[in-house]
């Protein structure tokens, strides 16, 4: 501890974050970061050592943390950070901030930004990985963001500057996004909130909503340009070449590709991560060996195998 900042947020040592993740498994974190605002944020990363690494932690939709934990500072933005603000066709924010309320509140101004309303997890994480759904993605409607640098810096990064492609940007390591601002184009807010109900029932219908996923397993082995949109030629869908593998209901310990839906990997209870890694590996190499199509992670995996993972 005398060798870390000590901020007015919170700042926990091993903190399990197994509870912190949709799919419930996960080993501790050296350090756990609250920060209480963005001067917290910036005076803690300012002060941190350089040689100890930084991970940001949104709300965990996306994402296993492996059962022997991550060697870093998790920083994960809470209260402080998610702020909704409309201003015209111009939705600015903070990091914190559910996709899902983002979507919400701008409809209720008349400014759409209905892709939004289905897609697990926080801004933060959205602009991270360029999420997108029914054709729409960040990157479409990105004006800018504001992070803090693994130094302590506060700056605001362009679309230039974050290199968008399809469920990626090249934001550096151990930057913290903070906010962003988006461009809606303006609407009725009752045919928007009709529109984002429409979605929302037909993503009850085909999707185990009601269990413990991290979304979507896999990218879609489709073609994508270089702004991240996708290449209507291309239509093959992940869950389609999981089908033909034989792979939809597969299980290891507790993790299981849904029945429902089998690009969704779920923990039935008591699973390891190892366990959901380990089943997503073997469905991966059993499409590859079904069609030779290889098929990339969605899902971030992080941190370390417990000693005694398989």
């Amino acid at each position: 501890m005398s060798d870390l900042p000590q901020p007015r947020g919170r700042l926990s040592e091993k903190r399990v974050l197994a509870d912190l993740t949709w799919l419930r498994v996960g080993g501790p974190a050296d350090w756990l970061f609250q920060p209480a605002d963005l001067d917290d944020l910036a005076a803690f990363l300012r002060d941190l050592p350089a040689d100890m690494p930084v991970f940001p932690m949104g709300v965990g939709s996306n994402l296993i943390v492996r059962d022997g934990g991550l060697r870093a500072v998790v920083i994960r933005l809470g209260r402080g950070f998610n702020a909704i603000e409309v201003e015209g066709t111009r939705v600015t924010a903070g990091a914190a901030a559910l996709d899902a309320h983002v979507a919400r509140r701008a409809g209720e101004a008349g400014v759409d930004l209905t892709f939004l309303r289905t897609i697990p997890g926080a801004i933060g994480g959205a602009v991270r990985m360029n999420a997108g759904c029914y054709g729409s993605y960040v990157a479409d409607h990105f004006v800018e963001a504001e992070a803090v640098t693994r130094a302590g810096e506060v700056v605001t990064l362009t679309a230039d500057d974050l290199k968008f492609q399809y469920r990626q940007t090249e934001l550096p390591e151990g930057w913290v996004i903070t906010r962003a601002t988006f461009e809606g184009v303006a609407g009725d807010p009752e045919e928007l909130a009709a529109r984002m109900e429409a979605q929302l029932k037909k993503r009850d219908e085909t999707q185990p909503t009601k269990d413990r996923t991290a979304g979507s397993t896999f990218r879609n082995p489709a073609g994508f340009s270089s702004t991240g949109r996708a290449d209507d030629t291309h239509d093959l869908k992940a869950w389609k070449v999981i089908d033909n593998a034989g792979m939809r209901g597969a299980t290891r310990g507790g993790a299981q590709m849904s029945e429902k839906h089998s690009n969704f990997l779920i923990n039935t209870g008591g699973a390891t991560a190892a366990d959901l890694e380990g089943l997503g590996e073997e469905v991966r190499k059993k499409v590859f060996q079904d069609s030779g199509i290889e098929l990339h992670w969605e899902i971030m995996r992080v941190g370390e195998t417990a000693p005694s993972a398989d």
